[in-house]
């Protein structure tokens, strides 16, 4: 049996984990010399490579001085935390990730508390030491600090750091003393990361702690094999979480070779396996031995802190681009992403067309709903709001822990705008020309303040921000202060209309496009809501007067991210989403209508 070492690369968003992983795949040969492969190569689907982020967690394996290394590469963000808690019961050690010029950041304490509970090995890895002003003694000493704050045991804080560049292709153990290759770095996961615990004798016992799908061969369980060995065609036994027992039976065995599997008959403890063939399996249940089934502890996920109403779309041009618009549809494809999105939860409302989705933050369900459109669904989605509950009768509303790091000259800016939605601010330190800044704030002001931040400090407020516990209702959060443009007419947008109603806000349509009455077109530079005409043209009579024919100077349209457009709309408007358009809309489409029903 070859020698196994089980790691897992966690940090902060955009610290460098996906490139790591690449550099590491190139040490190893896992390509051939005149294979193009591109960077970022875990980040395979289509929104991973837009965004820049990683989503689903990743296995990779490569071959390093005779011992295999499954590699997993998780995701950054806090919202995506239930992939993270899953995967990291299948490591023995983490290398933690942290950017020698930020230091360590919200997520990359989130991760980092997750794995030292788990008790795995840390092994520290100060990346991007060639940025200007970088400081990685100074972060390695915080990183110290962290896992001492985080209750790291004496056999966790004495962790072995590397500095390098994971982009340039270096590692070394000084950061002043730039080597060739990151070899220093995979010397030191075969010196410090465990071998994993084997128990060769035992019963079989493997947890599930993620799932893939092919469409050949339906779901596939992977996970790692604790102690026993499975073989291709053996009959198991599946412990749920709840205790009950199935039985089933393993069609085929893979492991994790290089970027893709490989077949094989038999597995041993500690390595990382996928299982085809298994039926009715979730996360969290257990493959175990047919004759006596003994269950692992099964994995705990945090609760979701924010909810939106899913419903079909029922606006004027529903039906026009995507392929799955009724409430049936929607309803298989939220319970399906149940199944591998395990903080997700989904209830059915007492309407048959509306579903309650819950998540862990306004990306996580993002995300889910960016992939629904890009399949071809079609729907409506609710504000955002945060779940209130109620701890020893008093309500609580979650709180998160929000960095806010910017130039120092518009810092006051910032502040103020976290102190009006019930900030409250923790420390403030500079760094360079940058300030970096820590609040506290309810979930609920955190919701449309990346688009006013970045307004108000011309793009250059970097923001982050993590769940951290639920605390007693802080009171009310200034909401939107304009009102919303709202459209009389169905027909198309004209340009002289847009023109002569400039002055009374900025519009979110562009010229000829196709709008319906109850649209939201733009936002109102008053208080209030205002019903205009946009489709109205202009009145070509013989009779000229001077400066009439001046030509229509546009200012161009504002454009919304799904995120941006979730946080900007009001509680009685809908975002519709179809795979080509994003619309903004009243839930009452005639005026008439939204009078009789006011939302108060």
């Amino acid at each position: 049996m070859t020698a196994i070492r089980n790691i897992a690369i966690i940090a902060h968003v955009d610290h460098g984990k996906t490139t790591l992983v690449d550099k590491i795949m190139y040490h190893c040969e896992l390509f051939r010399d005149n294979q193009s492969t591109g960077d970022l190569i875990l980040d395979n689907n289509d929104l991973e490579r837009e965004r820049g982020i990683t989503i689903t967690s990743k296995n990779v394996s490569v071959v390093y001085k005779d011992t295999k290394i499954n590699i997993i590469d998780t995701p950054g963000h806090a919202d995506f935390g239930g992939e993270v808690e899953r995967v990291l019961n299948m490591a023995d050690g983490v290398l933690l990730l942290v950017d020698a010029f930020e230091g360590p950041m919200p997520q990359t304490r989130f991760v980092l508390q997750k794995a030292i509970d788990l008790g795995l090995k840390p092994c520290v890895v100060v990346n991007k030491v060639d940025k200007e002003n970088c400081t990685p003694e100074e972060v390695h000493e915080k990183v110290f600090d962290l896992m001492f704050e985080l209750g790291a045991e004496e056999w966790q804080l004495d962790f072995p750091t590397v500095y390098g560049s994971a982009k340039n292709n270096w590692m070394s153990d000084d950061w002043r003393n730039e080597t060739e290759n990151i070899e220093p770095l995979l010397d030191m996961v075969m010196e410090h990361i465990p071998a994993p615990k084997v128990d060769l004798d035992g019963s079989p016992q493997m947890l599930i702690t993620s799932l893939d799908f092919s469409s050949f061969t339906g779901r596939i369980a992977i996970g790692r094999l604790q102690r026993g060995t499975l073989k291709e065609g053996q009959q198991v036994s599946l412990v749920k979480r709840d205790g009950s027992i199935k039985k089933t039976r393993i069609k085929e065995l893979h492991t994790f070779e290089g970027l893709g599997r490989r077949k094989i008959e038999e597995v041993q403890a500690g390595d990382i396996c996928a299982i085809v063939g298994l039926e009715g399996f979730e996360i969290g249940d257990t493959v175990a031995d047919l004759e006596n089934p003994e269950g692992l502890k099964t994995i705990a996920i945090d609760e979701p802190t924010m909810s939106m109403l899913f419903t079909i779309n029922d606006s004027p041009f529903f039906g026009k681009d995507g392929k799955f618009v009724t409430s049936r549809h929607i309803k298989e494809r939220l319970f399906k992403e149940l199944e591998k999105n395990l903080a997700l939860r989904v209830q059915e409302t007492d309407s048959a067309d509306k579903f309650m989705v819950f998540g862990r933050g306004v990306l996580h369900l993002s995300v889910l709903i960016e992939t629904m459109r890009r399949e071809g669904y079609e729907l409506q989605i609710g504000q955002p709001q945060v779940i209130i509950k109620e701890i020893d009768g008093v309500k609580c509303e979650p709180i998160e822990e929000l960095t806010i790091d910017l130039p120092e000259d518009v810092s006051g800016k910032a502040v103020e705008m976290v102190t009006m939605r019930k900030g409250e601010m923790l420390s403030m330190e500079s760094k360079g020309e940058r300030m970096n800044i820590q609040f506290l704030i309810p979930s609920r002001g955190i919701i449309g303040l990346r688009n006013q931040l970045l307004t108000a400090t011309a793009g250059e407020a970097i923001m982050a921000h993590r769940y951290k516990e639920y605390q007693p209702l802080k009171g009310g959060i200034p909401e939107r202060q304009n009102g919303s443009l709202v459209s009389m007419e169905k027909g198309k947008a004209i340009p002289y209309s847009i023109d002569k109603l400039q002055d009374r806000g900025k519009f979110f349509v562009d010229p000829g496009e196709d709008i319906y009455e109850g649209q939201v077109i733009g936002e109102n530079s008053r208080q209030d809501d205002m019903a205009v005409n946009i489709t109205k043209t202009k009145k070509l009579s013989n009779v000229r007067s001077s400066g009439a024919d001046d030509k229509a100077k546009i200012v161009p349209a504002i454009k919304f991210s799904l995120e941006e457009a979730l946080e900007y709309i009001q509680k009685d408007e809908y975002v519709e989403v179809t795979p080509q358009h994003l619309r903004l809309r009243k839930i009452y489409l005639t005026e008439n209508e939204r009078k009789r029903n006011k939302i108060v």
